[in-house]
């Protein structure tokens, strides 16, 4: 996935008829996410439009995303699939796809086409990183800190300097982003830090660089956590997706910076779980369609800075719902933002997760 790629993405059609078949279709729909600013920027683009042209339809939301895949292979084992449309990065897209647990993707047959007729499988393009997946936005993972506690850092490696950057810092409580931002501040350069990182000695490196700010460190799980703990100064930095720092600094006026400096690139999307029954996968099929379409990944960036997925989607990018400002320059995408880039390699991840979550947990208890 290439940054020029991206910078195009940061910047539709009619409103999709109901199916003729719909008499056929189930009408709950269970959609699962983050929760948050990210899953309310996909109710308001996606969900009441949709709700307002099928009133018939209940849409159940579930904020799991963050163990699907620990939780749709439970539900597979019990043979009771209670899921009916999930969000999940792209490395989890990969490990369910693999696995046979979501089920493939006719992109150019089962989504809409862009505006000008550019088939779905061209307009997403290389964010199509498995058969599974229906790429919804480009976000990034990035740092917030606090204004008015300490100066405004201008590398990542803040981090790591307590001296100068005394307090704590929140980080998430996976190996993802953590293992890279240490192993760059350790001296790796970036476009070697997989190399490294693929080698035992290196999985070391990286968690004896952790070691070093380990006290320091309050961990989260959801990516609301950071933005409230920075609000409340119970840290003076720390990472979480760069959307939730958008709606702290411009929806909540709260004193706190962006730091862009390699901040990690992620793609977010859907999965269908594999095994739904008749009625309720063409009803998910009938929503798919219209919540990917160009005019509704377009109309999630006016309440939240993350890129639209799909290359038309982007000249369709406006103002702020609500606050009336331009979107283009808060995404992460823009250029302006995007000058040290971190691409997180979310093939590497699917190949290596469960082993790195595993040494990383243990470390964690140490």
């Amino acid at each position: 996935m290439k940054l020029s790629k991206l910078s195009a993405l940061a910047m539709t059609t009619a409103l999709c008829a109901p199916s003729a078949f719909a008499e056929e279709m189930a009408n709950e729909l269970t959609l699962v996410s983050w929760g948050g600013a990210y899953q309310t920027s996909q109710h308001k683009a996606y969900v009441e439009p949709y709700l307002a042209a099928n009133p018939d339809v209940k849409v159940v939301w579930d904020e799991s995303s963050a163990e699907a895949v620990a939780k749709i292979r439970a539900m597979n084992e019990a043979g009771n699939v209670t899921w009916d449309l999930v969000d999940v990065v792209a490395s989890d897209s990969m490990r369910l796809c693999d696995e046979g647990l979501a089920e493939e993707i006719n992109h150019d047959e089962d989504l809409a086409a862009a505006p000008d007729g550019t088939p779905a499988s061209e307009d997403f393009g290389d964010l199509i990183v498995s058969d599974c997946f229906v790429p919804q936005i480009v976000y990034s993972t990035t740092f917030g800190y606090r204004t008015d506690l300490i100066d405004a850092p201008d590398s990542v490696c803040a981090i790591f300097d307590t001296e100068k950057y005394p307090g704590k810092r929140s980080l998430q409580k996976r190996p993802i982003d953590n293992m890279e931002w240490a192993l760059y501040c350790d001296g790796v350069a970036k476009d070697e830090i997989y190399d490294v990182l693929g080698t035992d000695e290196g999985v070391e490196q990286a968690l004896a660089k952790l070691d070093t700010i380990k006290d320091q460190v309050v961990w989260w799980t959801a990516g609301a956590e950071t933005p409230q703990l920075l609000a409340d100064g119970e840290v003076v930095m720390g990472s979480t997706f760069n959307g939730r720092l958008f709606s702290a600094i411009a929806e909540q006026g709260q004193p706190i910076g962006m730091l862009w400096d390699m901040q990690s690139f992620d793609l977010d999307g859907w999965i269908v779980p594999a095994g739904l029954p008749a009625d309720r996968k063409a009803r998910v099929m009938d929503f798919l369609k219209f919540a990917t379409d160009t005019q509704r990944l377009a109309d999630q960036a006016a309440y939240i800075s993350y890129g639209p997925a799909r290359a038309s989607s982007a000249p369709l990018v406006g103002k702020h719902a609500e606050l009336g400002i331009e979107m283009a320059p808060h995404m992460p995408t823009d250029p302006a933002n995007a000058s040290n880039v971190h691409t997180y390699d979310y093939e590497w991840w699917a190949d290596n997760r469960d082993d790195l979550d595993a040494k990383f947990q243990a470390w964690l208890a140490k």
